[in-house]
């Protein structure tokens, strides 16, 4: 990993929990930060915790609201852009399917729009979620080949954001244009996170207040994968979009080996462990809407073409949660602890963790 200071970066979704690990690792890179999304999603947040609004220029606003957007990226002149604003959750999409739509599909298309037309652009990552492809719930692991699709509404905006990402790509972004890829990462999961409707943050919460987790789907298998592997892949891919090779302006997936794709039980027993003394789950009855039991991402073309691969086994990744929580809650500061699971990730991986 080279390159990065002074690099002038616009970080879409930087309030959010990946926005917010990726924000603070590229500021420790050297990077020229330029945050836009809207007010933390969760209270607390790792963004407030680790008091990242510090470190980068933090624009508040939306990504359904275009001319925001193009304002926002005119200030800037980023090189480099990486757009994580989104709706991310699965059941909230059900309730608000709209608004879903609204963020996942057109706030991409008018981050696409905006960097095409402010000029200076290089490149484009564009992240969208495993969840896009037509899930036919076999054991097979998708590839980037595969089709796009999606039974619930996250999950087909998601399938739409590629569609359009790849619209992009073909009709405005030639030789002249911002070299865009597209990528897919597994169930992420780190310190930091506290979304509401998460197998970990619902744990994590549970484990500290001494109750038992409601879990709703304890046979659900996912990849999970810890934050830093997903985002040392989209960093990859960005420094090779930089250094203008389009062959890497396509779409790539970023999950974890297959020994990682778990049922949810097993993540929950493994944590439980991990925590020391976090009571044993009950099974939630309520009403549940339909989620996909079966997803696994096949990443080969990334370990071929980048020698990208994961770093950290899934027992690692559920440990660094544990201790992140453990030592944020016993005083320590968030972002020294973020830094340092950074700084251990990039020693792990053979990436570079500081400029």
């Amino acid at each position: 990993m080279s390159g990065w200071r002074g690099r002038r970066v616009v970080v879409t979704g930087h309030t959010g929990f990946k926005g917010s690990w990726l924000s603070l690792w590229l500021h420790s890179m050297g990077a020229e930060v330029t945050g836009l999304a809207l007010p933390p999603p969760t209270e607390p947040s790792l963004f407030e915790a680790a008091r990242i609004g510090e470190l980068v220029e933090h624009v508040v606003d939306d990504v359904r609201d275009y001319a925001a957007v193009h304002s926002t990226f005119a200030r800037a002149k980023p090189e480099l852009v990486f757009h994580l604003a989104a709706q991310p959750l699965v059941r909230q999409s059900y309730s608000d399917p709209v608004s879903t739509y609204a963020t996942n599909v057109m706030g991409t298309v008018h981050v696409l729009e905006a960097a095409r037309q402010v000029g200076g652009v290089r490149g484009v990552v564009c992240v969208t979620s495993d969840k896009c492809y037509a899930n036919r719930e076999w054991v097979w692991p998708y590839r980037e080949s595969d089709p796009m699709g999606g039974h619930d509404p996250y999950s087909s905006s998601k399938g739409c954001a590629e569609l359009a990402a790849a619209s992009w790509r073909s009709s405005f972004f030639g030789d002249d244009g911002p070299a865009l890829a597209t990528v897919r990462a597994g169930n992420v999961i780190g310190g930091g996170d506290w979304a509401e409707d998460r197998l970990v943050p619902d744990l994590i919460r549970a484990f500290e207040a001494g109750v038992a987790p409601l879990i709703r789907a304890p046979d659900a298998v996912r990849p999970w994968q810890h934050v830093l592997e997903a985002l040392g892949g989209y960093i990859a891919i960005a420094e090779r979009l930089m250094a203008g090779d389009r062959s890497f302006a396509d779409a790539w997936n970023f999950g974890p080996s297959d020994d990682d794709a778990r049922p949810v039980s097993w993540i929950v027993e493994r944590m439980r462990a991990a925590w020391g003394d976090g009571e044993a789950p009950l099974l939630d009855s309520g009403p549940r809407p339909h989620e996909a039991g079966l997803l696994r991402l096949d990443s080969s073309k990334a370990r071929a073409a980048l020698g990208w691969r994961p770093a950290l086994t899934l027992d690692r990744a559920l440990e660094w949660i544990v201790d992140w929580h453990k030592a944020v809650g016993s005083g320590e500061g968030a972002r020294a602890v973020t830094l340092a699971q950074i700084a251990d990730y990039a020693a792990a991986s053979g990436m570079r963790a500081a400029a």
